[in-house]
C-alpha cells in the first residue's frame, strides 16, 4: 500500500507541552474494530492507517514498537516515501485523542500505556486462562460459563477494515485462536451433555470452516449422541471426499478412528442424547426435601445402616436404599430425615418426588423425569417427548454431579427404574409399600413398627413428660392400641396434645371402646384406615367435611383458591381449615398455597364422603364447583391470550368467578402450573352431567395443547369427554370434545385421526347448531386438506371457516382462516393474494392487541413472503414471532419458526444459516409429532446439501422418507425427488 502523508508532520515536543491532563481511563477494542473510549465515550480513531498503528501499539500490550517494525507492518514492503513523516503525524493525532501519558514515545518508536483490564484482547486472555484453569480442576460449568463471557467479547472480524500485514497477520491469529477456544467449548458441551443444542452451532461452524477436522469430528460425536447415527457417519464421508478434492489428503487419524467407533456402536460414546438447558443451567442446585420433624425419634439403627450406604455413594455407580413396609409406619419420615441428613454428600442438590404409588393414578415416570429436568435447569423446548430419552437426558444432566434423589411411595421397581441417576456420586433413596427384590443392586430395608419404648418416646414429645409421666401406663395403653404405627401414635399424640382437658386416661378410653377397629390397626394395609379413622373422628365438623370433599378432587395437589372453590368458602376460612388438617397430619403442605393428600389418605378421605357427606348430591356440587372454577379461571386467561374471541361468549355459564389477572405473564403462570390439576379435572368431569363444561375446559385451555409440552394429557382429557358425552347422547359436548381432540392430533402430526375427529365433530355440530363446532372445524379440516396437499378442498374449508367465523362477528377466528388460507394459495401460486391475506391477518390481531395471535399471522406472513422472494422481510416478520411464542411459552411454534426461517436463509442463498436454523428446529426432540420431524429433515438435508454435505444430507432424506412412507405423507415423493437428484448428481 502506497500513498503520501495525510498532514504535515507536528512536533510532538510542543503537543507534550500543549495537550490537557488527561486522568479518566482509557479503554480499547481489537476484538472487532479498533475503537477506542474514555469513560465510556467513543473516541475518533481516525484514517484506516492511524488506526492501524493504534493496533499494532495495542497487539505489543504496552512493549516499544520502533518506526521501521511500524512503517513495514502498516505499509508492508513498498512503503510511501514520507511513510516516516506519516507515522509521526498519525501518532502526534492520537496522542491528542488519547492524553499525553497515553502515548509514549521511546528510543525512536512508541509504546501505548494502559492499564491492564483496558484492552478487551487481555481480557479475553486472562478468562481464558481461568477458563483453562477451571477446566483442569474439573469444573466445566464455571469453565463453559468463563468461555462464553470470553466470547462474548468478539464483535465481529478482529481488526475490521485495518489495512497491513501485520493486521492481517494478527487477524488470522486471533480468529485462530477464535476457533481453539470454540472447539474447547464445544468439546466440554458434549462432556456435558449438550448435545442436540453442539450440533445445531457445529452445523453451521464445519460450513464456515468446511477443512476443519475437528470440528467436523465434534459434530460427528454430537450427532451419534443425539441418536443420529447416519448423520454421524454422513459427515464422515463428506469429510473425507472434501478433504481428497481440495487437498488430496485423507482425514486425520483420530477422525478415522472416531467413524469406526461409531460404525461397531462403541458403548464409550453411548452418552446421553440432550442437552442442557444453559451453560449455567448445570449450577443449578434443588433442594426439594420436605421438611424433616423436629421430634423425629428413633429409628437409630436403620438411620445409621441408610447413611452408611448414602456415604458411599461417591466413586460408586449408585446407591439404591429401598425402604418398605406398611401404611402409616414411617418410611417418608425416615426416609426424609436420613436424607437431611446426608446432604453433606450431595452439595449438588436433592430431588423429592411423591410417586402416588399406593393410589388409583400413580405418577407417570416420564412426568417426574420432566419435572426433575426442569428443576435441573433445562427448559421445556429442551426435554424430549419419550420416556427413554427423558432418562437418558436425566442421567446425562446429572453426569459429574453429586446429587441425591427421593423416590417416595413408589408402586413398584418398574416405576422407579427409569428416574434412577445411575452417575458415579449420586444416590437413590426408594419408599414403597412393596418390598423391590427386583431392583437390582437395591440395599433393601424393611421397615416395621416402632418398638414400644420408641413409640412411648415419640408420643411423649409430642404429648409433653409432665402429662405422660403422670400416666405412664395409659400412655402405654395408647401406643400399643395404636399398633406402634408411627403416623397413627402421632396423630393420637396431636389430639391430645390439642385439647388440654383430656388426660392420656381418657384418650386410652376412647381407643379401647374402638375395639374392633384397633384390632384391625394390627393386621396389614387395613391398619392405616384405623389410624385414619381415629385422626378423622376427632375432626370438628367443618375439618371434617373440608377433609372428605377435598379428597374428591383428582390431580396432584390443589392449591389454595380451588378449595375454597370446592368448600365454597372464602379462601382465608379455606386457609385456616386446610393449615388445621395440616397439623393433624392428614393433610401436606406441597408448597406456600397448595396442599395435598398421601395416596392412601385421599383414598380413606373418599371412603368418608360417600358414607358420611349427607345429601350425596353434595359430593357432585363441589366436583361441580371447582369444575366452574377452573373454567372461570382458565376462560379469563383465554380472554387476556385473545382478545376479542368469541368463544368466551359460548362457555357455559359458571357458578363463581374464578381468578382474575392484571398482567399476561401471571395468567399464563397460572395456566401452565395448573395443567395438571386442570386436566384431572377435566377427565373426572367427564360424564354426569358434566361433560359440556368439561369440553369448554378444553376449548379455554387449548394453549396447553398448542405448546405441544402438554398434548399428551389433553388428548386424554379430550377423548375423556368425548366418549362419556357420546354414551350419554350429550351432543353438543361430544361436538366439542371432537372439536379440541382434532386440534390436539393436529399439533402432534397425527393428520387421518384428526380428520376423523373433525368430521364427526362437524356432524354433531350441524345437528345442535353450535356457532363453536361450526366455524373452528372447517377451519381445521381445512389445516388438514392443505397438509395433505388437498388444496382445493383446503380453499373450501377455509372459505366456509371465514364466512362461519364473519357470521359469529369473530374477528380473530377469521383472522385465524385468512392466514391459514395464505398458506393454501402459495400452494396454488397465487402469492401476492396470499401475502395480502396474512398482512390482513397481521393488522386484525394489531387492531385487537392479541399478541400471540399476532405472532401467528407473522408466522405466516413470514411463509408467503419467502414465496414470494423476499427473504429479508421474511425473517424480520418470523424473528418478531419467534420471541413472542418464546414469552407465551409455546416451545412447539419456537421450533416451526426456526424451520420456516430456514427456509427463508434457502431461499436467499444462504444455505449455512438456514442449516443452523433447521438444528434448532430439530431441537424439539418430537414435540409435534413424527410428521413435523420429517419435513425438518427434509429441510435440514436442503441446506446441507447446500454447503456441501451431500452425504449428511442424504442421510436426513432417508430418515425423512422412512417417517413419511411409515405415515403415508404427500412429501414421500417430494423427497424421493430430492434424493434421485443427490444420486443423478
Amino acid at each position: 500500500m502506497t500513498g503520501a502523508p495525510e498532514a504535515p508532520e507536528v512536533s510532538e515536543v510542543s503537543e507534550v507541552s500543549e495537550a490537557p491532563q488527561i486522568t479518566t481511563p482509557l479503554q480499547f477494542g481489537l476484538l472487532g474494530p479498533v475503537r477506542a473510549w474514555r469513560g465510556g465515550d467513543p473516541l475518533p480513531t481516525g484514517s484506516p492507517q492511524q488506526r492501524a498503528l493504534l493496533a499494532a501499539l495495542l497487539l505489543r500490550q504496552g512493549r516499544t514498537a520502533t518506526a521501521a517494525e511500524l512503517i513495514d507492518g502498516i505499509w508492508g514492503e513498498e512503503p510511501p516515501s514520507q511513510a516516516l513523516a506519516a507515522l509521526r503525524t498519525y501518532a502526534s493525532r492520537l496522542r491528542k485523542i488519547l492524553g499525553p501519558d497515553s502515548l509514549a514515545s521511546e528510543a525512536g518508536g512508541y509504546a501505548i500505556r494502559y492499564t491492564g483490564d483496558a484492552l478487551d484482547l487481555t481480557l479475553a486472555e486472562e478468562l481464558w486462562a481461568e477458563a483453562e484453569q477451571a477446566r483442569g480442576a474439573g469444573d466445566l460449568c464455571q469453565a463453559r460459563a468463563l468461555i462464553n463471557k470470553l466470547l462474548g467479547l468478539w464483535d465481529g472480524e478482529p481488526l475490521a477494515n485495518v489495512p497491513g500485514p501485520y493486521a492481517q497477520t494478527q487477524r488470522a491469529r486471533i480468529e485462530e485462536w477464535r476457533l481453539q477456544i470454540l472447539e474447547a467449548r464445544l468439546d466440554m458441551d458434549l462432556e456435558q451433555g449438550c448435545h442436540a443444542e453442539a450440533v445445531s452451532e457445529l452445523t453451521a461452524l464445519t460450513a464456515a470452516h468446511p477443512l476443519r477436522e475437528r470440528l467436523r469430528e465434534l459434530l460427528m460425536l454430537a450427532l451419534y449422541r443425539s441418536g443420529r447415527q447416519a448423520e454421524a457417519l454422513a459427515v464422515y464421508d463428506d469429510t473425507r471426499r472434501l478433504l481428497a478434492e481440495e487437498l488430496g489428503v485423507d482425514p486425520r487419524p483420530g477422525l478415522a478412528e472416531l467413524h469406526q467407533r461409531i460404525l461397531q456402536a462403541d458403548p464409550g460414546l453411548a452418552e446421553p442424547a440432550a442437552p442442557l438447558a444453559q451453560p449455567a443451567a448445570a449450577s443449578v442446585k434443588p433442594a426439594q426435601l420436605p421438611a424433616t420433624v423436629a421430634d423425629f425419634t428413633g429409628r437409630a439403627s436403620f438411620v445409621t445402616e441408610l447413611s452408611e450406604v448414602l456415604s458411599t455413594a461417591e466413586g460408586r455407580v449408585m446407591a439404591v436404599s429401598a425402604v418398605a413396609g406398611i401404611g402409616g409406619v414411617g418410611k417418608t419420615t425416615l426416609a426424609v430425615h436420613v436424607a437431611h441428613a446426608a446432604r453433606v454428600y450431595f452439595p449438588d442438590g436433592q430431588l423429592y418426588v411423591d410417586l402416588q404409588g399406593a393410589g388409583p393414578r400413580c405418577a407417570e415416570p416420564e412426568t417426574v423425569l420432566g419435572a426433575f429436568l426442569r428443576a435441573l435447569g433445562t427448559p421445556d423446548s429442551s426435554i424430549p417427548e419419550t420416556l427413554d430419552e427423558r432418562a437418558a437426558l436425566f442421567r446425562s444432566v446429572l453426569d459429574g454431579r453429586r446429587v441425591l434423589v427421593l423416590l417416595d411411595n413408589a408402586r413398584d421397581a418398574a416405576q422407579v427404574r427409569p428416574l434412577l441417576p445411575g452417575a458415579p456420586g449420586c444416590a437413590a433413596l426408594v419408599t414403597s409399600r412393596n418390598r423391590m427384590v427386583d431392583l437390582a443392586g437395591a440395599h433393601l430395608v424393611d421397615l416395621d413398627v416402632m418398638s414400644p419404648e420408641e413409640a412411648l418416646l415419640l408420643f411423649t414429645r409430642i404429648v409433653g413428660e409432665e402429662r405422660v409421666a403422670a400416666e405412664r401406663e395409659a400412655a402405654l395403653d395408647v401406643v400399643a392400641a395404636c399398633g406402634f404405627l408411627p403416623l397413627a401414635i402421632r396423630i393420637a399424640a396431636s389430639r391430645l396434645a390439642s385439647r388440654r382437658t383430656w388426660t392420656v386416661s381418657v384418650l386410652a378410653a376412647k381407643l379401647a371402646d374402638e375395639r374392633g377397629r384397633l384390632d384391625e390397626l394390627r393386621a396389614g394395609d387395613l391398619a392405616v384406615t384405623a389410624t385414619f379413622e381415629l385422626g378423622y373422628g376427632q375432626l370438628e365438623p367443618a375439618q371434617a367435611r373440608a377433609f372428605r370433599l377435598l379428597g374428591l378432587a383428582d390431580g396432584p395437589d390443589i392449591s389454595l383458591a380451588a378449595a375454597a372453590a370446592v368448600l365454597d368458602l372464602p379462601q382465608d376460612e379455606t386457609e385456616d381449615l386446610l393449615e388445621s388438617l395440616v397439623d393433624t397430619s392428614l393433610l401436606e403442605s406441597a408448597a406456600p398455597g397448595r396442599y395435598r393428600y398421601h395416596d392412601l389418605v385421599r383414598l380413606y378421605a373418599r371412603s368418608c364422603a360417600e358414607r358420611d357427606e349427607q345429601p350425596p348430591s353434595e359430593r357432585t356440587a363441589a366436583l361441580s364447583r371447582l369444575l366452574d372454577f377452573y373454567l372461570a379461571t382458565a376462560a379469563a386467561v383465554y380472554a387476556i391470550e385473545r382478545p376479542g374471541d368469541r368463544l368466551v361468549d359460548h362457555l357455559s355459564r359458571t357458578g363463581g368467578s374464578g381468578l382474575r389477572f392484571k398482567d399476561r405473564g401471571k395468567a399464563l403462570d397460572w395456566l401452565f402450573a395448573e395443567a395438571g390439576c386442570l386436566l384431572a379435572c377435566v377427565q373426572q368431569s367427564a360424564g354426569g352431567g358434566m361433560s359440556r363444561r368439561a369440553a369448554d375446559l378444553l376449548m379455554a385451555a387449548v394453549d396447553l395443547a398448542e405448546s405441544g409440552v402438554n398434548a399428551r394429557r389433553y388428548e386424554a382429557a379430550a377423548v375423556a369427554v368425548a366418549d362419556a358425552a357420546a354414551l350419554s347422547g350429550d351432543a353438543p359436548a361430544e361436538a366439542r370434545a371432537r372439536t379440541f381432540l382434532a386440534h390436539v392430533l393436529s399439533v402432534g402430526g397425527r393428520f387421518g385421526e384428526s380428520e376423523r375427529a373433525a368430521v364427526r365433530a362437524y356432524e354433531l355440530g350441524r345437528t345442535v347448531g353450535d356457532p363453536v363446532v361450526l366455524s373452528r372445524v372447517p377451519n381445521q379440516l381445512g389445516i388438514i386438506a392443505l397438509y395433505q396437499h388437498r388444496y382445493e378442498e383446503a380453499q373450501s374449508c377455509l372459505r366456509e371457516a371465514i364466512s362461519a367465523f364473519r357470521a359469529d362477528s369473530n374477528a380473530p377466528g377469521e383472522a385465524s382462516a385468512m392466514c391459514n388460507l395464505s398458506r393454501v394459495q402459495l400452494e396454488l401460486d397465487q402469492t401476492e393474494s396470499a401475502v395480502e391475506l396474512a398482512r390482513q391477518g397481521v393488522q386484525i390481531y394489531a387492531d385487537l392487541g392479541a399478541l400471540l395471535r399476532i405472532a401467528n399471522a407473522r408466522y405466516a406472513l413470514g411463509m408467503a413472503l419467502t414465496r414470494a422472494g423476499r427473504p429479508a422481510e421474511a425473517l424480520a416478520e418470523l424473528t418478531g414471532a419467534s420471541g413472542t411464542f418464546r414469552e407465551s411459552r409455546q416451545p412447539l411454534w419456537e421450533g416451526m419458526v426456526h424451520y420456516r426461517m430456514a427456509e427463508a436463509h434457502l431461499a436467499a442463498g444462504r444455505p449455512a444459516q438456514a442449516a443452523a436454523h433447521a438444528e434448532q428446529a430439530m431441537a424439539l426432540r418430537g414435540i409435534g409429532g413424527e410428521w413435523r420431524r420429517g419435513t425438518m429433515l427434509t429441510v435440514l438435508g436442503r441446506a446441507l446439501s447446500g454447503i456441501g454435505q451431500t452425504v449428511r444430507a442424504r442421510a436426513c432424506w432417508y430418515e425423512a422418507l422412512t417417517l413419511f412412507e411409515q405415515l403415508g405423507s404427500p412429501e414421500t415423493a417430494e423427497v424421493k425427488e430430492l434424493l434421485s437428484t443427490v444420486a443423478a448428481a
